[in-house]
C-alpha cells in the first residue's frame, strides 16, 4: 500500500510526463501548487516508487518516469477523469445523432421507394431478433458516475445508452468486465443473451470483480430490443389518396393497424416464405380486410431474415407490386449478407 504523500507525488509525476514527455524531477514536483512538500522530500519518496517498481529512471538524470507498474496503479486508483466541455458534449451528441444504423438506413430507405414508386402503404419487417447477434461491446467513461455503453450487432447496428458507474467500481473493473464478455459472448443471439450472462459469464466474473452485478443489469437495459425497432412504415397516409378510401371510418382503421406494431410484427411473422397476396378478406386481421397484402421474405443461406410488403387497395396493380418486390427481396439478401458472413 502506498501512503496518501506517495500516491499524490505518483500522480502528479504521472500528469507531469503524459503533458510534457520529459523526465520529471523533484523540483518541478515542488513547485506544482496541489503538492506542497520540499524537493528533498519529493526526492526520497521517488527513491522509494522507485525501488518499489512505480518509477524508473531512464539515465543518470534526476527526472523519473512512470513504469508500466506506475501506470496500472495510476490508472486503477488515482486518475481523475475530467469533465467534458459543452462543445465536447455537442460534438460527442452529434456523433451518436448522425451514426447511421446501417442495416436499419437501408431497410428504411427500401420502406421509402417502395411507397414512392407505387403510391401504396409500404411495411417491412426487419431481421428476427434470433438471427442478430453480438459482435463487440465497449464501456466508455464519460465522468466518475458515467459511462456510454456501445453494443455493436453483426447487422451493423449500432445502439448505445448512458450508464451509471456503481459507487467505487475501478475503470480497471469495468475493463475486465468489458473484455470477458466480448470473451464469452461474442457471436450469441441476442435472444440468448440474458441467459449465457447469468449461466456462464457471470459466476466466472465474481472470481475477479465485485460490485459487477448493477453494472451487469444496466448492460442487459441497453441491449433489450422493442418490437417497433423491427417495423418500418412509409407512405401511411398513401391510402387516403385512394377513392376507395374516401370514407374516413373505414380507413381510421387501417391508420391505426400501423400503431399496432405488435399486430404488425404477429401479421407479418406469418407470411410463408417467397411471394404471397392475400387480397380482401383473405387477411387475418379485420382492419384490412377491404385492401390487398403483398409480401415477398428475404432470406441468406436459406436462413428467413424478415419480410417486405405493399398494402393496397383491392384494385392494386399486382403484376407492378408483385416485379417490385421480387427484385427488391433479392436485393436486400444481397446486401445484407455482408453482415451476416
Amino acid at each position: 500500500m502506498l501512503s496518501e504523500r506517495q500516491k499524490l507525488i505518483l500522480s502528479a509525476i504521472v500528469d507531469d510526463y503524459i503533458r510534457s514527455a520529459e523526465p520529471v524531477g523533484s523540483r518541478t514536483i515542488s513547485k506544482r501548487g496541489d503538492v506542497g512538500y520540499s524537493p528533498a522530500t519529493i526526492r526520497n519518496e521517488m527513491s522509494d516508487l522507485e525501488e518499489l517498481g512505480f518509477l524508473e529512471q531512464p539515465h543518470t538524470s534526476a527526472g523519473r518516469i512512470p513504469s508500466h507498474k506506475g501506470y496500472r496503479y495510476y490508472v486503477d486508483h488515482l486518475v481523475k477523469l475530467g469533465s467534458l466541455s459543452g462543445g465536447e458534449l455537442d460534438v460527442l451528441k452529434l456523433f451518436f445523432a448522425e451514426r447511421l444504423q446501417e442495416m436499419e438506413h437501408m431497410i428504411q430507405h427500401v420502406a421509402t421507394v417502395l411507397s414512392g414508386l407505387t403510391n401504396y402503404t409500404s411495411i417491412v419487417l426487419g431481421p428476427e431478433l434470433m438471427t442478430t447477434t453480438l459482435k463487440h461491446l465497449q464501456i466508455v467513461p464519460l465522468n466518475e458516475t458515467s459511462a456510454v455503453a456501445i453494443i455493436v450487432t453483426n447487422t451493423g447496428h449500432v445502439e448505445n445508452k448512458v450508464i451509471s458507474i456503481p459507487d467505487g467500481m475501478p475503470v480497471g473493473e469495468i475493463e475486465k468486465i468489458v473484455n470477458l464478455m466480448n470473451a464469452r459472448l461474442s457471436g450469441v443471439p441476442l435472444v440468448h443473451f440474458k441467459s449465457r450472462l447469468h449461466n456462464e459469464v457471470s459466476s466466472e466474473l465474481g472470481k475477479y470483480v465485485s460490485k459487477y452485478e448493477e453494472l451487469i443489469r444496466m448492460i442487459e437495459g441497453t441491449l433489450q430490443s422493442d418490437e417497433e425497432d423491427r417495423i418500418f412504415v412509409s407512405g401511411s397516409t398513401n391510402m387516403l389518396t385512394q377513392p376507395e378510401f374516401k370514407d374516413v371510418d373505414k380507413v381510421k382503421g387501417i391508420l391505426d393497424l400501423f400503431d399496432e406494431a405488435h399486430t404488425l410484427v404477429r401479421l407479418f411473422s406469418a407470411a410463408p416464405k417467397g411471394i404471397q397476396v392475400k387480397i380482401g378478406t383473405e387477411n387475418s386481421v379485420e382492419a384490412i380486410n377491404s385492401c390487398s397484402l403483398i409480401t415477398a421474405s428475404y432470406s441468406i443461406d436459406g436462413q428467413l431474415l424478415g419480410t417486405i410488403g405493399i398494402l393496397g387497395p383491392t384494385r392494386m396493380e399486382y403484376g407492378k407490386v408483385i416485379s417490385l418486390l421480387d427484385h427488391l427481396s433479392k436485393d436486400m439478401a444481397v446486401m445484407l449478407a455482408r453482415w451476416y458472413k
